[in-house]
């Protein structure tokens, strides 16, 4: 008999009959001897729903009273939930996060976990009581309410497999596992039996949308078995290990696990600036204290003892990064700035890299004869990312996909 926490996102509680569904499906895993916690989201478009009607009142207004807002949207699918497993003879309580006492800290919107009591969970399981708990919020030391962003969900349901030792965690939702790229841009990518956590970090990070990226990390960090499985179709999922070994075969021969992309990318390049020490630190100084993240860097030395600087950011910071960067050529003396926003990046992940070399040359080769130009390349011991034009994601990620060989299963 195993403990599982099991969390379903909004897509799987976007209806009445999907979670009656949700229900047949808890109801069968403790038919099984199983113990079972369920972590719920709000239905699918409510926190959107929620946040525009308090938006429209003060675009502006109190995080504080946002999170109040936001959080309601899990008080509902909670309560539905546990009806719904009532009423098929399962008995269930649900709980808030501020009754289980998920406790956070006091950062609005983005609140992040610092201490779970267990205790009433533990004590419901060992009564034969299903626990519905919410996602995506707790509480802080003033008990104010306080929601963990966007995908938080993911987190609460780790942080509580964590808190309770489960067996696994296991993370339902509208796709049945993660692939080995968008299958829809690559309709051969592959569904992957298991992945390690270093790699889904990077996945996470680089553009998969699958697992919220904390979640990730807080599973790697306790060593919390998770597991990716589709609600609406039976199946193993993906499960993603901290174990190297257990990915089958020989590690070594798996050189790529998979293709993200991001399309969320702008570029940003002050031409001519002075070659000095102290330039790279001038430019992102003011960058970073405009709460701008940097993901890409270049800079290039030119013959005349000038620099070209160049920086990729989210599109949603790119028209506060080029006032910044505008105003910053101007101070140094540059010749000029120059901006994209018609980009994007793609990435090769796998923890094969790390005893092969070549992968690089491989991806390159392959781009260079689709005609197609890397902007910038970035690397890790695990990863490399370039930069494209964005009319050329489909055809890279397609051609990457063949080059690799990963539609193939290795065995």
């Amino acid at each position: 008999m195993a403990l599982i926490v099991q969390k379903y996102g909004g897509t799987s509680m976007g209806s009445v009959e999907r979670i009656e569904h949700v229900a047949s499906k808890v109801a069968s895993w403790r038919a099984k001897g199983h113990r079972v916690v369920v972590v719920v989201s709000a239905m699918s478009g409510e926190t959107d729903r929620l946040l525009k009607l308090a938006k429209s009142i003060d675009p502006r207004g109190s995080e504080r009273e946002f999170d109040q807002i936001a959080s309601t949207g899990e008080q509902v699918t909670i309560g539905l939930l546990a009806l719904a497993l009532n009423k098929v003879g399962v008995p269930s309580k649900s709980y808030t996060g501020w009754q289980v006492a998920l406790r956070t800290d006091s950062a609005h919107m983005k609140a992040r976990i610092q201490a779970i009591d267990s205790d009433r969970l533990l004590a419901d399981l060992d009564a034969g009581i299903v626990p519905v708990v919410a996602g995506f919020q707790g509480i802080d030391d003033t008990g104010a309410i306080t929601t963990l962003g966007r995908g938080g969900s993911d987190t609460t349901g780790v942080a509580l497999a964590a808190a309770l030792k489960a067996d696994e965690c296991q993370i339902y939702t509208d796709v049945d596992g993660v692939y080995t790229t968008d299958p829809r841009v690559e309709p051969k990518a592959r569904r992957l039996d298991r992945i390690t956590f270093e790699e889904m970090l990077e996945m996470a990070s680089l553009g998969s949308k699958v697992l919220q990226i904390r979640s990730v990390e807080f599973a790697g960090k306790y060593k919390v078995p998770l597991r990716v499985v589709s609600t609406f179709v039976d199946g193993p999922g993906t499960l993603i290990t901290l174990d190297e070994d257990s990915l089958g075969g020989n590690v070594e021969d798996a050189l790529i696990s998979g293709i993200a992309f991001n399309r969320d990318e702008a570029q940003l390049t002050i031409a001519g600036v002075p070659d000095r020490p102290g330039i790279a630190a001038a430019i992102l100084g003011p960058v970073g204290d405009a709460n701008i993240e940097v993901d890409m860097i270049v800079q290039n030395v030119g013959a005349d003892a000038s620099t070209d600087f160049t920086f990729t950011v989210h599109k949603n910071d790119y028209d506060r990064a080029s006032d910044v960067v505008k105003a910053l050529a101007v101070e140094l003396g540059a010749k000029g700035v120059r901006t994209a926003t018609d980009i994007v990046k793609v990435s090769l992940v796998g923890v094969g890299m790390r005893s092969h070399a070549g992968i690089a040359s491989k991806m390159f080769k392959a781009l260079a004869a689709e005609g197609i130009n890397i902007r910038m390349i970035s690397t890790s011991e695990i990863k490399i990312s370039v930069v494209i034009e964005d009319k050329y994601l489909e055809l890279a990620v397609r051609t990457l996909h063949r080059a690799f060989e990963l539609d193939q299963a290795k065995s």
